[in-house]
């Protein structure tokens, strides 16, 4: 097994690649890397009012665009341009969470600076969601909760007060359900010191509650989950069995919600990383042959997470590629392997 492994990893290599399946968002990112935005601004022009496809490009061009000065050098061209006011805005709101998460001396100012670009990218597009995305986005730097606009009672009952006046801007904005804004609703609930890891899955298992088949949303509680069993590990909680909760109840409930009605169309708005949390989820339930359809559509298109948090280290890069790579060996195999074999008994096959 440890050879046929080893030669799985020779024959096949990943991709790792934050454009994903969208090929024209991989062109315009080429050219902001090395400090070219036109290309940046004809994207967003094409893409129009189509929120999901705005809002995944304008975040994966925000964290291009932190490694250079393209973005600030639009805004100075085109100071007036809601396209580069709220590039500038998802720029600053990517620099500050850096410096947060580094622990930076520059962060609380960063973070009032992202503040008030979003609130005037707002202001200059009000019909446009993507900026209180950006605006729940940094709300996860707000861990004690300064900001009046990040603790709300919430829609239900049972869950958890945080920026639901934030998410609910949205929602007016993108009644279909905004794939980022509830991410990050979830990010704010794993990071706030008045919620719990309890409270994230409660909210991801409500918003599956009203999700339509087929929406990305219904991926979210395999988030929630893994970031519990990350924890779990990371601290030593873990039970020994742990990772067998993916094919136990409640969680395979969600896992089988997760890819029901799931697309099997690579768009430019699909989400690699869903797909890497959601063929993680159906492999460790040992749903194999789902989890090979998935594997199928992903090619060679692969993200660190979740792999790495199965890995015996999740710190090197390559244990999360082994584990992508035998995951998906697995799957493949098995699903061949029951193929052939109920070829072999149909009657009037040699």
């Amino acid at each position: 097994m440890a050879g046929e492994e080893a030669a799985n990893l020779r024959e096949f290599t990943p991709i790792y690649h934050p454009a994903g399946f969208d090929q024209e968002l991989r062109a315009a990112l080429a050219d902001l890397q090395v400090g070219r935005w036109r290309a940046a601004k004809e994207l967003l022009a094409r893409t129009g009012v189509d929120w999901a496809l705005r809002t995944s490009r304008t975040q994966v061009l925000a964290a291009a665009a932190t490694r250079s000065d393209a973005v600030q050098a639009w805004l100075a061209e085109e100071p007036d341009s809601p396209d580069a006011q709220l590039m500038g805005a998802r720029v600053a709101v990517e620099g500050a969470l850096q410096a947060f998460r580094s622990g930076h001396a520059s962060a609380p100012g960063l973070v009032n600076e992202a503040r008030q670009a979003c609130l005037a990218a707002a202001q200059r597009a009000p019909a446009d969601p993507v900026p209180w995305v950006a605006l729940l986005a940094l709300a996860q730097a707000d861990v004690t909760v300064r900001q009046p606009e990040n603790w709300r009672m919430a829609w239900e009952e049972m869950l958890p007060a945080g920026p639901w006046g934030l998410l609910y801007r949205v929602r007016e904005r993108d009644p279909a359900g905004n794939r980022e804004a509830h991410h990050r609703m979830l990010q704010f609930l794993n990071a706030c010191s008045y919620t719990s890891i309890a409270d994230a899955i409660n909210f991801s298992q409500w918003v599956t509650s009203w999700a339509p088949v087929g929406s990305p949303l219904r991926v979210l509680p395999l988030y929630a989950f893994m970031e519990s069993y990350r924890r779990h590990r990371e601290n030593g909680t873990a039970d020994p069995l742990q990772h067998r909760q993916w094919s136990r109840e409640p969680v395979i409930h969600f896992v089988h919600r997760a890819f029901q009605g799931w697309s099997d169309r690579s768009g430019p708005a699909a989400s690699v990383i869903d797909l890497n949390y959601l063929a993680h989820a159906l492999w460790a339930a040992h749903q194999y042959e789902d989890a090979a359809k998935v594997f199928r559509v992903l090619g060679r298109h692969a993200t660190r997470l979740p792999w790495a948090y199965v890995s015996e280290n999740p710190a090197h890069p390559d244990l999360a590629v082994r584990e992508f790579v035998r995951a998906r060996s697995q799957c493949l195999t098995t699903t061949r392997s029951r193929a052939g074999r109920a070829s072999a008994r149909r009657p009037g096959l040699v």
